[in-house]
């Protein structure tokens, strides 16, 4: 029986390193990515990291990025979302399985594979790198907590490592281990790390050492898996399939205060249409949709509100068209005159998969043509680019949309943005 291996591939910067996948003039240059509505950093190129912290406001470090000479970015998450597909599909076809874990990492088996599992590690990040100009970690374990450590490790001494740390050694596994704060640790939060240290166990070494029976009576099941998982003793199977949604959400900050109804009409048209999309493609039906909305919260100068609505659907579906007339219906509810509203929300609630509903003989069900048209809708986006079919409630180019004045063109997502070559 082979050992179990297992492979973290974690993209490096991942925002940042999109943009500059485009941008090679940057290749040098430290950049940040900043929130909707250019509001704070969320991500940080590693050559900015030393100036400037995650959460920082954009308008009270605009000036000193200026001056540091780091380039701001809008986020482009439609960009980002297709260049996460494309590291995966790499990532796919080299190996036997694969979870992906979040939009720039994933765990692959690699148990069984002959040969060295280093140098398969090294050849899966050229390959990525070649294939989408994304660079990335590689860390190779017996569990997948381990496999977070050793790609940890692989990020934090690059030049040491080349990028891939095969963690499997028992020897090599705990001297890793033994400088590794317990902080450090996958799933060992603020809190945990705070009562672990009081019990005198500041390392992952420790955590490891520590008597599982005991860290289950003081913590949970979940904290002792995860000393286990320390010890080599994989107790976290691979997951090949991502769990559906039992709920979708879509929610925006406005670009500006709102204080009509008609413009807030049209982001809640909007969000239902972006909530179905993402409802299509798990392939479930909705049989209630929450709509909410409310203003800033934080200017003192501000008059305060928020409000929402359940509204019950005749049955379940997933028709954009039915969708975004109950959503606009809850809308006249809850709108309140005399408010600067600053944010909108749709909330898909009651999620079913098709055939595991009894339908009532006597109700009402979604009717053959409304799935025959949303699939047309679906085809026709898929091909030509998102909003390209739209309900007529949905503008295409809102005043009230998010301010991204620093958004780079969607390279991977817009015919009409391409990259561009020009002979001189």
């Amino acid at each position: 029986m082979h050992e179990s291996a297992i492979a973290l591939i974690d993209c490096n910067s991942f925002y940042a390193s999109c943009e500059r996948v485009f941008r090679p003039d940057l290749l040098r240059t430290p950049i940040v990515v900043l929130s909707n509505n250019d509001g704070c950093v969320i991500a940080r190129s590693a050559d900015a990291k030393p100036y400037v912290k995650v959460g920082a406001p954009y308008f009270q470090i605009k000036h000193d990025l200026k001056r540091w000479g780091i380039v701001p970015f809008s986020s482009n998450y439609a960009l980002y979302g297709d260049m996460s597909e494309r590291v995966m599909s790499v990532i796919e076809s080299l190996v036997p399985a694969l979870e992906v874990y979040s939009i720039d990492e994933a765990f692959a088996d690699l148990t069984g594979i002959p040969g060295s599992l280093e140098q398969l590690g090294r050849e899966i990040r050229a390959k990525i790198l070649q294939n989408t100009g994304i660079p990335t970690g590689v860390g190779i374990a017996t569990t997948k907590t381990l496999a977070k450590l050793a790609n940890h490790a692989a990020k934090r001494w690059h030049r040491q490592t080349g990028g891939v740390v095969d963690l499997r050694d028992p020897e090599k596994r705990d001297k890793l281990l033994k400088v590794t704060p317990v902080g450090e640790v996958w799933g060992i939060g603020r809190k945990l790390t705070a009562h672990l240290q009081g019990m005198n166990i500041t390392n992952a070494w420790q955590l490891a050492q520590a008597d599982t029976a005991f860290i289950r009576q003081q913590f949970s099941v979940v904290v002792e898996k995860t000393a286990r998982e320390l010890r080599g003793t994989a107790c976290l199977g691979l997951d090949d399939a991502l769990a559906t949604k039992q709920e979708i959400c879509c929610s925006r900050m406005f670009g500006q205060r709102l204080k009509e109804i008609a413009p807030i009409r049209e982001a809640v048209a909007t969000y239902a249409a972006r909530a179905c999309e993402k409802l299509r493609k798990q392939g479930s039906l909705c049989k209630q949709v929450r709509v909410s909305i409310r203003t800033g919260m934080f200017n003192p100068e501000e008059a305060k509100y928020a409000k929402g609505i359940l509204c019950e659907l005749p049955y379940p579906t997933d028709d954009t068209r039915l969708i975004t007339k109950a959503a606009t219906a809850g809308l006249q509810h809850v709108f309140r005159d005399g408010y600067a509203y600053s944010k909108a929300e749709i909330l898909l609630l009651d999620l079913r998969q098709h055939g595991e509903f009894t339908d009532d003989m006597f109700a009402t069900t979604q009717p053959a043509a409304a799935e025959q048209v949303m699939a047309v809708l679906d085809q026709i986006n898929s091909k030509w680019g998102r909003g390209t079919l739209r309900p007529a409630g949905v503008p295409a180019a809102p005043e009230w949309a998010m301010r991204r004045e620093m958004m780079s063109p969607g390279y991977t997502t817009k015919f009409c943005e391409l990259w561009g070559v020009r002979a001189k």
